[in-house]
């Protein structure tokens, strides 16, 4: 079982609370901050921007910085000084952006190559061929190359959130879709991302890639973050993040999402010694927060 990481007694011994030992909190997108492609909720826009008055924020998903953009970046009601507290990681950490001079600015990019790019694609759809998921539909491509990351959505891109949480409910077809793309690909990392969708990578380029790019700029060691997301599974792409040893917490949905950074936050003013959440410092096994 995984071991709950905070303080028995909530604070340090300084006097001051155990979440202050926190540096930064890094969240997922999709399923974690808003609904599959979905503009995140006005309280959570607020409940971000509260958290950015405490310290560093960083999203990390597989979804593209217009993604980011549509989602979070056109709702966040922060001022220029907040926005530059936040770090911004699209296709699972493969590209990395910071705010300069009143300005989004790519860092890196972890780009595939022409070749890469049309060996993935050729292998996600031979894959989804097989098992007789290829049904194009009137939601968008199935398949889209969004550079540093290629992505398959069984529905198509711009499906509803409703008609992608009935198409797999239990996981089983992202995992048979897994192991057959897996199998094609073993030179790359091959992740489930959304509810619908698989993630092809460059080997080693992942999440936990993306986390070790952001120690750096916040002077930080894993110990200093907490990572919040949906798809801690071992099959999801969140879960390079627990296993490179990151504290973290899982979510099922946005609303869950907003109950931890509330009470994130309290914990962080020092009004409660404990949250109820559960923080996950092992990568066994993975538990939702308590509400």
């Amino acid at each position: 079982m995984p071991r709950r990481a905070n303080s028995p007694t909530g604070r340090g011994p300084d006097g001051r609370p155990a979440a202050r030992t926190t540096r930064a909190l890094v969240f997922d997108l999709d399923g974690t901050l808003a609904a599959s492609k979905q503009p995140v909720d006005p309280s959570m826009a607020v409940a971000l921007v509260a958290t950015l008055r405490r310290l560093p924020v960083c999203i990390i998903s597989g979804g593209t910085f217009g993604q980011f953009q549509a989602q979070v970046l056109d709702r966040l009601p922060a001022p220029e000084d907040l926005l530059r507290r936040l770090h911004l990681m699209p296709t699972c950490g493969t590209r990395y952006y910071t705010r300069q001079d009143g300005a989004w600015r790519r860092v890196y990019a972890e780009d595939l190559s022409p070749l890469q790019s049309r060996q993935i694609r050729q292998a996600l759809e031979a894959s989804a061929r097989s098992l007789g998921y290829w049904q194009p539909t009137e939601w968008g491509a199935l398949i889209e190359d969004r550079g540093s990351q290629v992505t398959y959505s069984a529905l198509g891109q711009a499906a509803p959130v409703t008609a992608k949480t009935a198409w797999d409910p239990d996981g089983a077809r992202r995992r048979a879709l897994l192991a057959q793309v897996s199998r094609r690909l073993p030179d790359f990392e091959v992740r489930a991302g959304g509810s619908t969708s698989i993630d092809v990578t460059l080997k080693g380029i992942d999440k936990a890639y993306g986390i070790r790019k952001l120690l750096a700029p916040l002077a930080a060691t894993t110990d200093d973050l907490l990572f919040v997301g949906d798809r801690l599974d071992e099959q999801g792409n969140d879960h390079p993040v627990l296993a490179m040893g990151v504290r973290c917490v899982a979510v099922q949905n946005w609303q869950d999402t907003l109950t931890v950074i509330d009470q994130f936050n309290q914990w962080w003013d020092g009004s409660v010694d404990h949250p109820s959440f559960q923080i996950l410092a092992e990568p066994q096994a993975v538990a939702k927060p308590r509400s």
